[in-house]
C-alpha cells in the first residue's frame, strides 16, 4: 500500500501495448517474431515480447536514483532496461497477459547474474508501473541492476500493458503474476546475452512486500525448480489485515485519507472477485456510489481519484458497512483472511528474512510487521527487524530501506 505521494511522484504518460506475439530488436527497437514456447497448457510465464525502454550510463542510473530520493552509493554499471510482455492468468484462473520491467547492468559477461525481483505498492493508474514509467520503482530496480544483478518488476495484472482492472490486494493472483514474470525474464534474459543465477531476492514495498512475502512461499515450496529462495526484504508490508491493519484504519494509527483511498479501492477490487454487495449504494454514502468504481479502473491516477473522496471513513462508508468493517464477519472476514496467510508458512532454514518497517508509519502500522515475525516465529523461522523510526512515514521506510537491501543483495560473481 504505497503512500499517495507515490503516485504524485511518477506523471509518465501511459504507453502504449506492444502487440501479442512479437519481440522487438534489442539494436533497433524493432519487432521481430519470437517462438512462444509453452511451460504448461495455459503457456503460463512465456515471453510475448521485449521492448527496450533506456540504456543508462551510471552517472546516469545515479542522477535518476537520486532524483527520487534514493542513495546511489552501490551503482558500478550502465544498465539497460526492457518491458516484458508475457503470459500469466487472472485471479480466477483464465489465460491472460501482464507486463513488467527488465533492467540488466552493461557488461555483465557470461556470469551469472543474481535476481532480484522488486514488487511494487499501491498503484491505481496502469501508466504509473514499473515497466511504463521513470518512477521510484523503476529507480530502485535500476539501482539494483546497476550494482550488479538481474532486476525485475511485475507491473501485476491491469496495470501496465495488463488488460483489465488490478484485482487489489489479492496476493494469490499478484503472485502468480509476479512468478510468471520471473520466468518471462529468465527467457528475455538469456535473449539477451545473459543468465539469472538461481538463488532469487525478493523485496517489495508495501502492497509489494505482502507480495514479495508470498512469492517467497512458492518458490520455497518448489513452484519453479530453476529457482530457490535466498533472501526476503519486505518494506511495510500489510501482513494482518485483520487483526492490524484493518482496525488501525478505525483507532486513529491509519491517516483517515490513506484509510479512504485504500478502503474503496480494496473493496471495489474484491467485490469483482468474492462478491461482498450487489450495489455500491449498499458500501458506500451518496455521492460516492455513484463514482467509486470507475475511479478504480486502472485509468485514473490516485492524486486525481483523491480528490473525488471524502477525507473520513465515516463519510464514505454507510452506518451498516462501517460497522460491518470494525467487526468483520462471513464472507467478508473470510476474504481477508485468505490475504492475511503471507506470513504463515516454514522457510527453509538457509532463507535470510529482514522486515523493515516504521514506527511513523501511518498508512501500515508497524504491528503488521511484528505479526509477521510472530507467524514466521511459529514456524522457527527468526527474522531481522529493522525500524526506520518514527520520524520515517510509509515512503520515507522505503527510502530509508533501499540502501540497507542494495548492500545485503548478493553480488555478481
Amino acid at each position: 500500500m504505497a503512500a499517495l505521494v507515490l503516485a504524485a511522484l511518477t506523471t509518465a504518460p501511459a504507453l502504449a501495448a506492444p502487440s501479442a506475439f512479437t519481440t522487438p530488436s534489442a539494436e533497433t527497437g524493432q519487432a521481430v517474431q519470437t517462438a512462444a514456447t509453452t511451460r504448461d497448457g495455459q503457456g503460463r510465464g512465456t515471453l510475448l515480447s521485449l521492448k527496450p525502454l533506456s540504456r543508462l550510463s551510471r552517472a546516469e542510473v545515479v542522477s535518476q536514483a537520486q532524483k527520487q530520493g534514493l542513495e546511489a552509493d552501490s551503482a558500478r554499471h550502465g544498465v539497460a532496461a526492457y518491458r516484458l510482455t508475457y503470459r500469466t492468468i487472472t485471479a480466477d484462473g483464465r489465460p491472460s497477459t501482464a507486463s513488467g520491467l527488465l533492467a540488466l547492468p552493461a557488461g555483465s559477461g557470461s556470469r551469472p547474474l543474481p535476481p532480484v525481483v522488486h514488487t511494487h505498492g499501491t498503484l491505481a493508474y496502469r501508466g504509473y508501473a514499473p515497466s511504463m514509467t521513470d518512477g521510484p520503482d523503476r529507480a530502485v530496480s535500476v539501482l539494483y541492476a546497476s550494482a550488479g544483478r538481474a532486476a525485475i518488476a511485475p507491473d501485476y495484472l491491469g496495470l501496465g500493458t495488463g488488460p483489465g482492472r488490478h484485482p487489489y490486494m489479492d496476493a494469490r493472483s499478484s503472485t502468480s503474476a509476479s512468478l510468471d514474470m520471473l520466468r518471462a525474464a529468465h527467457t528475455a534474459a538469456r535473449d539477451r546475452g545473459a543468465t539469472l543465477g538461481r538463488t532469487v531476492s525478493l523485496t517489495g514495498f508495501s502492497q509489494g512486500g505482502q507480495v514479495a512475502m508470498a512469492l517467497g512461499r512458492e518458490l520455497n515450496r518448489g513452484a519453479d525448480r530453476r529457482f530457490r529462495l535466498g533472501m526476503l526484504a519486505p518494506v511495510g508490508g500489510p501482513f494482518d489485515l485483520v487483526g492490524e491493519e484493518l482496525p488501525g484504519m478505525f483507532d486513529g494509527r491509519i491517516d483517515p485519507r490513506a484509510a479512504v483511498f485504500y478502503l474503496s479501492f480494496f473493496l471495489t477490487a474484491q467485490n469483482r472477485l468474492h462478491p461482498l454487495y450487489d450495489d455500491p449504494a449498499e458500501v458506500f454514502r451518496a455521492p460516492y456510489a455513484d463514482r467509486v468504481e470507475d475511479l478504480f479502473d486502472s485509468e485514473h491516477p490516485a492524486e486525481e481519484i483523491a480528490g473525488k473522496l471524502p477525507e473520513r471513513l465515516e463519510d464514505l462508508l454507510t452506518d451498516t458497512w462501517y460497522q460491518k468493517l470494525r467487526h468483520p464477519s462471513g464472507a467478508l472476514l473470510e476474504m481477508l483472511r485468505a490475504n492475511d496467510r503471507t506470513c504463515d508458512w516454514k522457510p527453509g532454514r538457509d532463507v535470510r528474512i529482514t522486515l523493515y518497517s516504521a514506527t511513523g508509519d501511518r498508512d501500515v502500522a508497524m504491528e503488521n510487521t511484528r505479526s509477521c515475525t510472530r507467524q514466521l516465529a511459529d514456524h522457527g523461522a527468526q527474522a531481522t527487524v529493522v525500524d526506520q523510526g518514527a520520524d520515517a512515514d510509509h515512503y520515507k521506510s522505503f527510502l530509508r530501506s533501499a540502501p540497507s537491501i542494495a548492500r545485503a543483495l548478493p553480488a555478481a560473481r
